[in-house]
């Protein structure tokens, strides 16, 4: 598996709108595995995705798609600034 971490800023009530997004973004996604969002105890402003694929390659394919850039423009108008990005193989999970 392969995928992403991303440390994020919420604008000022926009988390509701922020959880709406992702649950609807991630239903027609191929490749796409899982999605988990944390919300930071000492800023509940600041969240990290962690999202999941089959493989580099699907997580690739979708990150380069023109469908992945239209949800990306809906889901920064949310955020404060842009998304720190951390790709990597996911070594170990468990459920």
């Amino acid at each position: 598996m392969y995928g992403t971490i991303a440390r994020m800023k919420i604008k000022p009530g926009k988390e509701q709108a922020l959880m709406e997004f992702g649950e609807r973004a991630q239903t027609d996604t191929p490749g796409f595995v899982s999605m988990s969002v944390y919300k930071m105890d000492a800023d509940p402003t600041e969240v990290y995705l962690v999202v999941a694929f089959e493989s580099k390659e699907a997580y690739q394919k979708n990150a380069n798609s023109p469908e992945q850039a239209a949800r990306y423009a809906e889901y920064r108008a949310l955020l404060d600034a842009d998304p720190e990005w951390h790709d990597g193989e996911i070594i170990a999970s468990e459920s």
